[in-house]
């Protein structure tokens, strides 16, 4: 630390309006009132004045840098703050050896690292003995899934505690405060505030800094309605990370509303996932996965429908290509649907793994050599087009195995047909006094 860092920032220096406003204490962080509210999680734990490690999981502009900074001034504990972004194992070990001076002079510190995610597995095994003896209370913050990005070990070893994104109350609260802070009001009018919010997309940070564009743009008693709005700050991208959680949350958004038949709200979260930015191909692949699992032969169209869409969207691209794939969407969600190739299928698989190699009825196997036919390959074979109703009703399964039941499809459209053939095999089956 040189002379002017110790000497700490000049009063005069223009600060960002998010700067400014940062919370002073946990009542005043917005949109988290279930961890920092009167009956909140953290603020349970700080009545115990024992925090433990502690995982912040949350979109960004939520308050969790923040947090983890009142949290060390609530407990009185040494803030140290890294991004594993620009840290190594090196600068891990200088931060985990001053922590254990602290410690020795009756000092705890509270480490909080930003983006925890991005640090390797190796690296995140680092953490666990001086979480361990408690060398340092570890606040690790990341946007994306826990589960998938951290280890089992380190979070064993820490509590994960969800950060939302602040909902339009709590944005409009954060507009008001800065409001109050510049001695004067947004140059906005009212449907133009509310866009504005809307913009944020959930994100305090990004409330403050769209406000404190408006204002540099706004000259002397002008206001500005949403269209004047939209021309000055353009349009904040969503917050969407193709290869993360958010495009596994809309895709499967928008497969679940398809199969509960919701076409308004599977064409929103189409238009969500073409919006940010998302393959379109990657799309109308899972598009015709919901034809083959959700539909099946309930109506064997939806399949030639989703391929069709495919080919289209290849042939015409973005964006006349996205009403393609529009169409394709809206006629899965309105097909009948019946998931019984689906399950029919899987065990199918799972017999075929759990039996092996079974050998088939010696019946319906060819005999090209006298060997064979001499034991008994072929013999007995019945040639279903020549049988009343084309129809022989013979068994083909292995003796090992018996006759299973796979395939239940339900009473609709092209299926009917099938359940009649299924029909015949239960009546050949009492006819021949054959177990059901």
């Amino acid at each position: 630390m040189d002379l002017f860092e110790a000497a700490g920032p000049d009063p005069k220096t223009p600060r960002p309006l998010a700067d400014r406003l940062r919370p002073r204490t946990l009542a005043e962080v917005a949109g988290q009132d279930h961890l920092t509210g009167p009956d909140g999680a953290l603020t349970r734990l700080l009545r115990t004045r024992s925090l433990g490690s502690l995982i912040f999981w949350g979109p960004p502009g939520t308050g969790k840098t923040t947090v983890a900074r009142l949290l060390a001034g609530e407990t009185d504990l040494a803030f140290e703050q890294i991004s594993a972004i620009f840290t190594g194992v090196a600068d891990l070990k200088k931060v985990f050896e001053q922590a254990r001076s602290r410690r020795i002079q009756g000092r705890g510190t509270l480490l909080f690292v930003d983006e925890i995610h991005r640090f390797n597995r190796s690296q995140q095994d680092a953490f666990l003995p001086v979480v361990e003896d408690g060398t340092v209370t570890l606040v690790g913050a990341t946007t994306e899934n826990p589960s998938f990005e951290l280890n089992a070990a380190l979070l064993s070893r820490a509590r994960v505690l969800t950060f939302k994104a602040l909902d339009e109350p709590a944005l409009g609260k954060l507009l008001d405060r800065a409001e109050a802070e510049e001695g004067r009001p947004l140059p906005l009018d009212s449907d133009a505030r509310e866009a504005l919010v809307r913009m944020a997309d959930g994100d305090g940070r990004a409330v403050l800094t769209l406000a404190e564009e408006v204002w540099r743009a706004a000259g002397p008693g002008e206001v500005f309605d949403t269209a004047g709005l939209v021309e000055i700050v353009q349009r904040r991208a969503p917050i969407y990370d193709k290869a993360q959680e958010g495009h596994y949350n809309l895709i499967s958004a928008l497969h679940k509303t398809v199969r509960g038949s919701d076409p308004d709200a599977a064409l929103y979260y189409l238009a969500r996932m073409l919006d940010a930015g998302e393959n379109p191909l990657f799309i109308a692949r899972r598009v015709v996965r919901m034809a083959v699992e959700d539909i099946g032969l309930a109506d064997p169209q939806a399949l030639v429908v989703a391929n069709a869409a495919k080919d289209a969207y290849d042939f015409l691209g973005s964006p006349e290509g996205e009403l393609a794939l529009a169409n394709a969407v809206l006629y899965v969600a309105t097909a009948p649907k019946s998931n019984a190739a689906y399950t029919a299928w899987k065990a199918a698989s799972a017999l075929a793994k759990e039996r092996g190699s079974v050998m088939p009825p010696k019946t319906i196997l060819n005999a090209p050599t006298k060997l064979m036919k001499a034991e008994g390959y072929g013999e007995g074979y019945r040639y279903d087009h020549d049988e009343p109703d084309a129809f022989s009703g013979q068994n083909y399964w292995p003796e090992a195995i018996g006759r299973q039941s796979l395939y239940q499809p339900v009473e609709r459209g092209f299926e009917r047909e099938i359940r009649k053939r299924m029909d015949w095999w239960d009546k050949l089956r009492r006819e021949r006094g054959e177990p059901g």
